[in-house]
């Protein structure tokens, strides 16, 4: 039974809502003015309150602010008689869910009602799966528990059971394919066939033999009827990576395979009729697409249902600790090595750089270091990174002396002197020197005992 507060300062208004809102089955509390109401709210939660929007001493506004300072998940409807377009945006900004005028018709006010309940049943749905996840950093294949990554397993959850087709934007590298395949295993069509087709990779003299198959006879060679991708994937999805580059004619053709559910195989004179999902991925703007000509904006549109959008990695970056970790056990099974950790300091490097490639590079980079690392931990040295391509912050790599040098004295050297042109920057203050060089207070603590440093407070 949902717990539903009316604030007017019109009793009589009070009444009437309280009555039918209680034969409509809710639990019902009043107040005739925001302060009191506020009180009311201190001390037990409401599923919505119903407020009007003038009243003395505390109007709407102000109300709807307070409320939300103190139960943010509550929902807010706004009533009054003093309709303006202006107060409508600035309620719903501060976080009503909707706004109606005095001389409403009930049963809107019933529609408007369920209609925010439902919203905030929603909301809860989407809080409890994202507390679910946030400690089980794998969701199918993907790993990671960031905020943003935490979305997009939200994401992909809601959506998975659904028949809705999918775009998943993303640069290269981020995981593209592994977000199709969390949807596809994620729905009722797991059981059944998941093909992938990279559109930018395959000629496209080919590309529409692989998509739709061929007839006995199409062309020299074509010695037996040949299904197709489309064909194969019957009852299950398809995954169309790097759509962008599907070349005209052929979009014309995906076109008829979405709206109709039907294709012929090339050479073919029989209709096809295929029941599979469309997920598709770009690692381009397929709106500068559209707008330009080079893709259709009706394929577009029975394309972009729902779009997923993936994250590159240097705005997770507090997931690289984690895929560092996985790709180093996963390394070092493969090369059958003792390799369990990253020394401290190579994953600062790998905490500063830019990441172009996404988690595609990282996985690179961390396969390569296993394989040149000889103790039982990777070290600086051996992270080789983007030739061009300095970590953030970091300075580019001296020449070294013919003579040779101590490799451990050198970086000591010039971790000391890092170190101290901070805490001069910061004026002594050990905080904002070790924030500048992007490493905890314990850290910044323990390294300048260790060099001799001795900070002012």
């Amino acid at each position: 039974m949902a717990r539903i507060l009316v604030v007017d300062d019109d009793q009589g208004m009070r009444e009437f809502l309280e009555i039918m809102l209680t034969r409509e089955g809710y639990k019902v509390a009043t107040a005739g003015d925001g302060g009191k109401a506020l009180s009311l709210c201190r001390k037990e939660k409401f599923d919505l309150v119903i407020t009007d929007l003038k009243m003395p001493r505390m109007d709407g506004i102000s109300f709807l602010r307070g409320i939300k300072d103190i139960s943010p998940e509550t929902m807010v409807i706004l009533i009054t008689a003093y309709a303006s377009g202006e107060t409508a945006v600035t309620a719903m900004k501060e976080g009503a869910y909707d706004y109606i005028e005095k001389d409403f018709a009930i049963e809107d006010l019933k529609g408007i009602i369920r209609n925010a309940l439902a919203r905030k049943e929603e909301k809860q749905g989407d809080v409890l799966f994202l507390k679910k996840v946030e400690n089980a950093v794998r969701f199918g294949k993907m790993i990671g528990n960031s905020r943003e990554m935490l979305k997009v397993y939200a994401t992909i959850k809601k959506v998975a059971d659904t028949p809705a087709n999918v775009l998943i934007y993303g640069e290269s590298g981020t995981g593209k394919e592994l977000v199709a395949m969390a949807v596809h295993e994620n729905s009722a069509r797991k059981e059944a066939p998941f093909m992938v087709i990279n559109c930018g990779g395959i000629p496209e003299n080919l590309l529409e033999s692989e998509l739709f198959g061929y007839a006995k006879g199409a062309f020299t060679g074509a010695y037996s009827d040949k299904a197709g991708l489309f064909e194969v994937a019957h009852g299950g999805t398809v995954f169309l990576d790097e759509i962008s580059e599907l070349p005209p004619l052929l979009q014309v053709k995906l076109l008829r395979v979405v709206q109709e559910k039907s294709f012929r195989r090339v050479g073919g004179a029989d209709d096809i009729r295929v029941d599979v999902r469309i997920i598709s991925a770009t690692n381009r703007n397929l709106t500068d697409h559209v707008k330009a000509g080079f893709f259709r904006e009706d394929l577009y549109y029975r394309l972009n249902v729902i779009p997923i959008h993936l994250p590159p990695l240097r705005e997770h970056r507090e997931d690289i600790p984690i895929l560092t970790k996985h790709f180093i056990e996963k390394y070092s099974r493969e090369f059958n090595k003792e390799i369990k950790m990253i020394s401290a300091y190579a994953l600062e490097l790998l905490m500063q750089y830019p990441f172009p490639g996404n988690v595609r590079e990282l996985e690179n980079i961390i396969e390569r270091s296993i394989a040149l690392e000889t103790s039982n931990i990777i070290l600086p040295e051996n992270l080789v990174l983007s030739s061009g391509v300095e970590p953030k912050g970091c300075f580019p790599i001296p020449e070294l002396p013919d003579a040779g040098l101590n490799l451990n004295e050198e970086l000591a050297r010039i971790e000391k002197g890092l170190i101290e042109k901070a805490l001069q920057k910061a004026g002594g203050s050990k905080t904002k020197a070790a924030e500048l060089l992007g490493i905890t207070d314990d850290s910044l603590y323990y390294r300048s005992e260790k060099l001799g440093i001795r900070p002012r407070s």
